[in-house]
């Protein structure tokens, strides 16, 4: 059983967290350095000293606590914010009237920005409205009236912080979105590659089943048409769900064949195979009505690659012999390109009438929706059907060497 892709995410709050973590300790620098700058202007200093030393560590202390989300807490922020109001309300007892009254900056300074958008990454706009109007409330006070220049810090804080925590919160909604989809992807992977097995082994047993025993008769009969329900109701069920079915299915018509894609299976999931020469896996097939053409030298595929391309051709001659009748000759030619592998199978078959496959399709008939087309479109490739009634048909298989890369580097690291 093929394991499962590891999903790696990062939550988009991380690299806020980040960028708050840095602007605290570049605002504390900058408040301070601006104390220093005036530091004959203030009337009792030593306030600011004190001030000072205790944001310098509250900031180096507190720097785990902004990390993320979970660290982040209730109690961490009204505390943060405590400090960042009591040097706004300080600045008075600190500073002389008329730096205030001309407009100089508080305490904390810039650095109250950082404790209110601490507010707008782990609430939203709400709590960043919440610890904004706080601040705006303390700044008033500070000043003592509301001066323009006063208004318009507070506005822009308020406006900003809460502009954020818009954005974080829409943020969060979209990173829980996409999670759902990718958990809906895997999903229907999962679904599709149940369907890839249940095509290939039991709607085949249960559709012979149903021709052997109608052609017996007698007590063979009824057992015939009860596999004949059960195939109609298990197509019914490949078919359904919220994303059409659209894999795959591994060839069980001939059996040396198969022998050789089960092998190259075993090794693939033991992680003991290298890459596989893909005219191996496809030299089975050739017998007296199926012609194979290969280059001179090897085709090397990865284990996964080769063996999901030689089922694919597998299916498209099981639909030469069911469909074309077992007197109809086949034709396999495997080219390897330099940026792609394209392997191709032609018939002399009576051909397909113009949209058969699609009525098939919409019948819960899916062996070329499954087996073939399915199946190239996980290798990142493409199989493309051409049939001319009267004429034949032409299955053309086609796997990017990029493709086939990047599938066998994700096979060697699981």
């Amino acid at each position: 059983m093929p394991k499962r892709e590891r999903v790696v995410r990062m939550s988009v709050e991380l690299p806020l967290w980040r960028a708050l973590a840095g602007y605290r300790v570049l605002t504390t620098l900058y408040a301070i350095g601006l104390c220093a700058t005036a530091y004959g202007q203030f009337v009792r200093p030593w306030i600011a000293v004190g001030y000072y030393a205790v944001l310098v560590v509250w900031t180096l202390a507190t720097l785990p606590r902004v990390a993320n989300a979970a660290s982040c807490t209730r109690g961490f922020l009204a505390a943060d914010l405590a400090v960042a109001l009591a040097g706004i309300l300080l600045t008075p007892l600190a500073d002389s009237h008329e730096r205030i009254a001309g407009g100089g900056p508080t305490l904390p300074s810039i650095w109250t920005a950082g404790a209110v958008l601490a507010f707008a990454i782990k609430g939203g706009w709400r709590w960043a409205a919440v610890a904004s109007t706080a601040v705006a409330a303390a700044n008033l006070a500070e000043r003592g009236h509301p001066a323009r220049d006063t208004v318009h810090n507070v506005v822009l804080v308020w406006v900003a912080s809460i502009a954020i925590g818009y954005v974080v919160e829409v943020a969060r909604a979209s990173e829980r979105t996409l999670a759902r989809a990718l958990e809906i992807e895997a999903a229907t992977r999962e679904r599709e590659r149940l369907a890839r097995d249940i095509h290939d082994g039991v709607l085949q047993v249960l559709a012979m089943v149903k021709r052997r025993g109608t052609a017996l008769g007698g007590e063979a009969a009824e057992l015939g048409r009860l596999a004949g329900e059960q195939e109609v109701a298990l197509r019914t069920l490949v078919s359904g769900g919220p994303v059409p079915v659209s894999r795959v299915s591994r060839v069980s018509g001939d059996a040396a064949a198969g022998a050789v894609v089960r092998a190259v299976e075993v090794a693939d999931e033991d992680g003991s195979a290298g890459p596989v020469d893909l005219r191996c896996l496809l030299a089975p097939y050739a017998c007296a009505r199926v012609a194979l053409a290969e280059p001179g030298a090897p085709v090397p595929l990865p284990p996964a690659v080769a063996r999901e391309v030689a089922a694919a051709v597998g299916a498209a001659l099981d639909n030469v012999r069911r469909h074309a009748g077992p007197q109809a000759r086949a034709w396999i030619l495997v080219e390897d390109e330099p940026g792609e592998v394209v392997v191709t199978v032609r018939d002399d078959g009576p051909g397909i009438p113009a949209g058969r496959l699609a009525e098939a399709e919409g019948e819960g008939r899916l062996g070329v929706a499954l087996s073939i087309r399915g199946r190239l479109r996980d290798l990142g490739g493409s199989a493309d059907v051409v049939s001319v009634p009267g004429q034949g048909t032409e299955v053309e298989l086609k796997v990017p060497k990029g493709a086939v890369r990047a599938r066998g580097r994700k096979a060697e690291q699981r």
